[in-house]
């Protein structure tokens, strides 16, 4: 299959399907491609803020389309459908109690809107969002959930380090030419079970998390591997798995899916599963927003001062401007790259002693990577709060303020009480001796921010804004955001009905009030 799609790209896609996708356009179904919109355009009437704004949208060469020149799955197209059901399904966790959506639901901007996330032992499975609580009070998964949305519209990597990354990075691929690594493979080596394309590389993997969907007692001892197959097999009432689910549909949503009559061990394997979860997640496409309009020619899309705060994020500091861009770059707002921001390192980290983190040093084992995580995409920021590796910061007026400085806004977090100032941990007893080291570790963070930009190296440059521009910048941002995400029934095709519920273990969404997400 890579072949092939290597093949299309090299002839421009011209061959296998046209030549570009615009899910503004509602291009989607059936994965038909269609040709990217034309550049940004203007007008005789354009007011000088717009002659200005323009003039800056071209120079970065943007489209207005962050999906253009992209095959992706319609949400009502088989295999999405499946990966759906398998995405709300607590039959997926190994103790039966959290599911991929336990992180990740649509109605909570396509992550949880924790700083830390719950996964496992919660006290309550299907509370989702603010309120969730492990049995031991402390969130126990490292890193912040970053948003399901748009996967399929990443290149390079998935996850905060990009552990699961392609060797070729191809554009508009999302993986699909070259091979890919993953956890279950050393660095710079091939995983040959990864998948067709980095989604449902990714899709392998939280299940096998102990904190975030395997638990502790789930095939104790067992390795990625074995933890796969057992879900499988559960799934599918088979071997080691049989009976644990009792009667399902399962095999018949996977014969639909797949166009096939075959049996439940011939059908339900893992590699079809994680196929079937990375479908459901390429298809939540929402790219559809105010700027997007904006770059397409419509002037009144955008306030005047949205369009200022347009001119400060693309514009360098050299020019007198925030320098965003130097990052955030594109119609998708990333460089896909590892940058060292020095965002506050709280948390237990992920495992490089006394709760710290090194980020992608840990895939590549090199120390100039040290404290570098990958940039994310800005489009619909405005609904994943809290922001960075780790959730520290609340708002975007914080991470504005932490650009600006770093290492006042750092000291200011901790004198203002680190951890338990968030709202996931007020009413944490002793809350002030659950991290002992990460005042500390978030100062090593921001001497290798300054060792870089010493160096030359960083990206990272401090903007010296005044309260207005910060917040022309705020407004600016939220206009990344798809109407479609702040709307229930708008989100509906992408979140599972009860009536859809094969075994009993959907996962059926609340908030802290009890109401249905």
């Amino acid at each position: 299959m890579k072949i092939v799609i290597a093949l299309c790209l090299v002839i421009g896609l011209v061959g296998c399907g046209g030549g570009g996708s615009s899910s503004s356009d509602v291009n989607l179904d059936n994965n038909v491609a269609v040709d990217p919109p034309d550049a940004p355009v203007g007008g005789n009437d354009d007011e000088p803020i717009d002659v200005e704004l323009r003039a800056i949208l071209d120079d970065h060469g943007l489209v207005g389309d962050a999906a253009f020149n992209r095959t992706l799955p319609n949400i009502d197209d088989p295999l999405p459908q499946l990966g759906k059901v398998l995405f709300f399904s607590k039959s997926l966790g190994g103790d039966l109690d959290s599911a991929c959506v336990t992180c990740h639901h649509p109605m909570l901007g396509g992550a949880d809107n924790l700083s830390l996330p719950v996964g496992v032992s919660a006290v309550d499975p299907d509370l989702l969002g603010p309120g969730r609580e492990h049995t031991s009070t402390i969130p126990n998964v490292p890193r912040n959930s970053p948003t399901v949305f748009n996967t399929g519209l990443w290149d390079a990597g998935l996850f905060w380090d990009s552990r699961v990354e392609s060797f070729g990075k191809e554009e508009f691929a999302n993986g699909a030419v070259s091979d890919i690594r993953t956890p279950d493979s050393a660095f710079g080596v091939a995983d040959p079970d990864a998948g067709d394309n980095l989604a449902a590389a990714q899709a392998r993997f939280p299940v096998t998390s102990n904190e975030e969907m395997r638990g502790e007692v789930f095939e104790a001892g067992g390795s990625n591997d074995d933890v796969r197959a057992h879900l499988a097999a559960r799934i599918g009432g088979y071997g080691i798995g049989a009976g644990e689910l009792g009667t399902t549909t399962w095999l018949t949503l996977f014969q639909d899916a797949l166009g096939s009559i075959g049996d439940a061990a011939a059908l339900i394997s893992f590699d079809n599963i994680a196929m079937a979860l990375g479908e459901y997640e390429r298809s939540m496409v929402f790219v559809d927003n105010a700027f997007a309009a904006y770059v397409a020619g419509d002037n009144d899309a955008l306030t005047e001062q949205q369009k200022n705060g347009a001119i400060l994020f693309f514009t360098t500091v050299d020019d007198g401007g925030a320098g965003c861009a130097n990052c955030h770059a594109g119609d998708r707002f990333t460089d896909e790259l590892h940058h060292v921001i020095a965002f506050p390192q709280i948390g237990h980290g992920k495992g490089d002693g006394d709760d710290d983190d090194f980020g992608r040093e840990r895939e590549t084992g090199d120390a100039d990577d040290r404290y570098r995580f990958r940039t994310p995409s800005l489009l619909n920021v405005a609904v994943t709060a809290p922001y960075g590796h780790a959730g520290a910061y609340a708002t975007l007026d914080e991470v504005l303020n932490h650009y600006d400085n770093p290492g006042n806004t750092v000291e200011n977090f901790f004198d203002d009480g680190g951890v338990c100032q968030l709202a996931q941990f007020e009413g944490i007893a002793d809350c002030e001796t659950l991290y002992p080291d990460a005042e500390a570790n978030s100062e090593l963070a921001l001497d290798k921010l300054a060792e870089e930009r010493q160096a030359g190296t960083s990206l990272f440059e401090n903007p010296n804004l005044n309260g207005n521009e910060e917040d022309a910048i705020v407004a600016f941002l939220e206009s990344l955001t798809d109407p479609c995400v702040l709307d229930r029934e708008c989100l509906t095709p992408w979140i599972a009905d009860p009536s859809e519920d094969p075994d009993g273990n959907q996962l059926n969404a609340i908030d802290a009030a009890g109401n249905t997400l």
